[in-house]
């Protein structure tokens, strides 16, 4: 019988984070968990048209000129509550030099 060994034993979060990165699916997960945390933040999942994410800088346009001048007035508090929630996101690489924290909050 064919037993594993503790030794090389290793947590399926940790299989999974490894997957994750040796199929180059890091890039596009992460923007996909930074326009959750959008969502999840600001609560304007709904009036949201577009979203972008490029070199820090999350572009975001809303179909509402009320909405939006409602988040601009909210942008750093915005923008502290997505990197919260994406530091508490287990499947959010932060080792990913083309997608990392969110820095600068652009409302269209």
């Amino acid at each position: 019988m064919n037993r594993v060994a503790r030794k090389t034993a290793v947590p399926l979060s940790e299989l999974i984070r490894e997957y994750i990165r040796t199929s180059q699916l890091t890039t596009g997960l992460n923007t996909q968990r930074i326009f959750a945390a959008w969502d999840a933040a600001s609560g304007a999942g709904r009036y949201t048209v577009r979203r972008f994410f490029r070199d820090g800088r999350l572009y975001i346009t809303v179909d509402s000129s009320v909405v939006r001048s409602q988040l601009s007035f909210q942008r750093d508090a915005l923008i502290e509550k997505i990197n919260a929630l994406l530091a508490q996101d287990e499947l959010f690489t932060r080792d990913d030099a083309r997608v990392g924290c969110v820095r600068e909050l652009i409302l269209k």
